[in-house]
This record gives C-alpha cells, structure tokens and sequence, in this order.
C-alpha cells in the first residue's frame, strides 16, 4: 500500500495504523534529512520510504542503501500488474 502524507516527518505512524493489515508498505515523500531514529523505525515497521533520487543525498549512506527511488518504486509496481494480468 503506497501512502503520501505531507509532509511525513511526523506523520508517517498515520500510514501504519491505514494499512495495518498490509505487511509491506512504501510512503512517498519529498521530505529530506529524515532522523535515522525515525528511519530505523520505519524499517522496523516494513514502511519504506519512496522518494527522488536527487533527494538521497540529504540522507545519510547507511540510509540510503534503504530508501528506494521513485522509478523503481513505479518498476515494482508495474512488474506486480503484469503478474496479476497473466
């Protein structure tokens, strides 16, 4: 389940508790410079966060080997339809 809260400094919880049975979710930001305390608990709550390449490089290394970009986010998704039409 993608959510889109802006801005999700301090929101993002709201997309846990919206999609509480899904065990996957991506969050779409344009947010920089998330903490890495509020990332490592992302990560510890399967949200992971989408956002423009261009905005990795206000995060730091250790998190951007988890944040994902848009075009793959838009890659996952179009592989998951493909799947589901065949």
């Amino acid at each position: 389940m993608p959510g889109v809260k802006p801005p999700s400094k301090d929101r993002w919880r709201q997309v846990l508790v919206g999609a509480d049975r899904i065990e996957y979710k991506r969050l779409l930001t344009l947010d920089t410079s998330i903490s890495k305390h509020q990332t490592d608990e992302m990560q510890a709550k399967n949200l992971q966060l989408v956002l423009p390449r261009g905005l990795h490089e206000t995060y730091t290394p250790e998190q951007q080997a988890w944040l994902m970009d848009i075009s793959s986010f838009t890659e996952m998704v179009r592989e998951r339809q493909e799947a589901t039409d065949t």
